[in-house]
């Protein structure tokens, strides 16, 4: 039988119970996966080799993102690989980040279980059993951020939207999760030249930097995000094709960003998606923070500059 003794508050648990937690999600659902995917990057070669640039373009459609593509409207993006169709961690940015920076990224849209999940970082105990996936990077601790930083990454946030902005209880929420954070009003929404702002912001930071720690930087993308009606003229409200125009401008920003960035630090490995999308009245739906598929459907990549 299964002992718990409380001892000053605390559980004990038998080594029985402990090897049952470690093994919440059935390792019958991992074996055939694990065997049989490839990982498309190894992620213990890049931990500590390497800075890591984790850019959201908060509120991309993938359906937008790809059209794009298509048509050579993000001809900077377009050099790094085509978009993954994925799943959304949640349907509006709060929960999508705390999945993300957990360790969740954007799921793959045809995957069947938890086990189909390509992981850059493996959280441990966490019931995903005991044997960390190949490719992927194992870290202690609430956050990939807090694991890297047990890694000497310095851990940067450049904030967009207003869960970002540390102007609200919630608004302090994410930046915590930082070593450094940082947001001003130029960032936000309403600034047409926001995403410019952030860059310009960013490598002035990055070329007083430490050459010799790594860093591990999150840039919120906030251009994509209501209201995005001004990057096409003459409109006067949101809709998909301004929300079209706003990736082609924020496009030319991360061009800028990656050469710099390079140029200053080496190669850098480069996570770049989506946390959801947006409705413009599909099926009487507006706005995100509903389950929607133009919601959650995303865009995702990764590479290396």
């Amino acid at each position: 039988m299964k002992r718990i003794d409380h001892d000053n508050g605390e559980i004990k648990m038998s080594e029985d119970t402990v090897r049952s937690t470690e093994q919440e999600v059935p390792v019958r659902l991992f074996a055939p996966s694990r065997e049989s995917r490839k990982p498309s990057v190894d992620m213990a070669q890049v931990v500590g080799t390497s800075d890591i640039l984790f850019v959201c373009l908060d509120t991309l459609r993938y359906d937008v993102a790809v059209q794009e593509e298509a048509s050579g409207g993000t001809p900077v993006l377009n050099q790094y690989g085509s978009w993954q169709k994925c799943q959304a961690p949640g349907n509006f940015t709060y929960p999508s980040h705390h999945a993300m920076f957990a360790g969740f990224l954007p799921c793959q849209f045809d995957a069947k279980s938890v086990a189909d999940r390509e992981l850059l970082f493996f959280p441990k105990a966490i019931g995903l059993g005991n044997k960390t996936p190949e490719g992927a990077y194992a870290f202690s601790g609430s956050t990939i951020m807090e694991g890297l930083e047990k890694e000497g990454y310095d851990t940067w946030c450049v904030g967009g939207v207003a869960f970002f902005d540390k102007r609200s209880d919630l608004g302090k929420v994410f930046p915590s999760y930082f070593q450094k954070s940082y947001w001003n009003p130029s960032f936000s929404c309403p600034v047409k030249d926001s995403t410019k702002n952030q860059v310009d912001f960013i490598l002035k930071k990055v070329s007083k930097a430490d050459p010799d720690q790594h860093i591990f930087l999150y840039l919120n993308v906030d251009a994509i995000h209501y209201p995005n009606y001004f990057y096409l003229e003459g409109a006067h409200g949101d809709s998909v094709h301004s929300h079209a125009a706003a990736l082609r401008y924020v496009d030319g920003e991360l061009g800028r960003l990656f050469t710099e960035w390079k140029k200053l630090r080496g190669s850098t490995f480069v996570i770049c998606c989506s946390d959801h999308g947006t409705c413009y009245g599909e099926d009487g739906c507006q706005f995100h923070g509903v389950n929607h598929p133009v919601v959650n459907t995303i865009p995702y990549k990764h590479f290396f500059i």
